[in-house]
């Protein structure tokens, strides 16, 4: 007869050895899955040609509100080192689908698609990003981190009609953040 205690026992061995059989197989630092690590020197990154204009941002303050949009206008490919507002200090175009709390910050600039496309948006803070066209919040078609130790730090493709867009930044931790926007063939 199998007692209570002995199918407590079977059925505890039963299980850990399906942990063993299904877990993932252990990956070592070396091993080419594993998440890589950059050793960054400064000065020595090179980006490719249409990611240029990253390394020399103009820099201003971005807006706290859409009164006036033509005063933070970005140029395609000509990156912004924009100082932020704390997240309670600005009204936004559209509520930002994350807003961030009171001690973080953000700020919008205005963007000019000169034709309909795909435009890539980066972003050198970690920050919510919003793109608001006519009213609306445009979804992203893409996602991705910048090149290693290029200070870029997520790219976001948006396909955008052409005209004047509003590019929302929330929820970030610092108080400035590098905007550049670059159209994608």
């Amino acid at each position: 007869m199998i007692t209570s205690a002995k199918r407590k026992t079977f059925a505890t061995a039963l299980v850990a050895g399906l942990f063993v059989v299904l877990a993932p197989p252990a990956r070592s630092a070396d091993t080419p899955h594993a998440h890589a690590q950059h050793t960054c020197e400064a000065g020595k990154t090179v980006l490719p040609a249409e990611l240029q204009g990253w390394t020399s941002p103009t820099t201003g303050t971005a807006l706290a509100n859409t009164t006036d949009l033509n005063a933070v206008v970005l140029t395609p490919g000509k990156a912004f080192r924009a100082a932020l507002h704390h997240t309670g200090d600005v009204t936004y175009a559209l509520r930002p689908n994350e807003p961030g709390g009171k001690v973080s910050w953000g700020g919008m600039v205005a963007f000019d698609a000169p034709a309909a496309g795909t435009y890539r948006v980066m972003l050198g803070v970690r920050a919510w990003l919003d793109v608001v066209h006519d009213g609306k919040v445009l979804d992203s078609v893409h996602h991705q981190h910048g090149p290693a130790c290029s200070g870029i730090g997520k790219m976001v493709d948006f396909s955008l009609p052409a005209g004047r867009s509003v590019i929302q930044l929330s929820g970030s931790g610092k108080p400035e953040a590098e905007i550049m926007v670059i159209s994608i063939p």
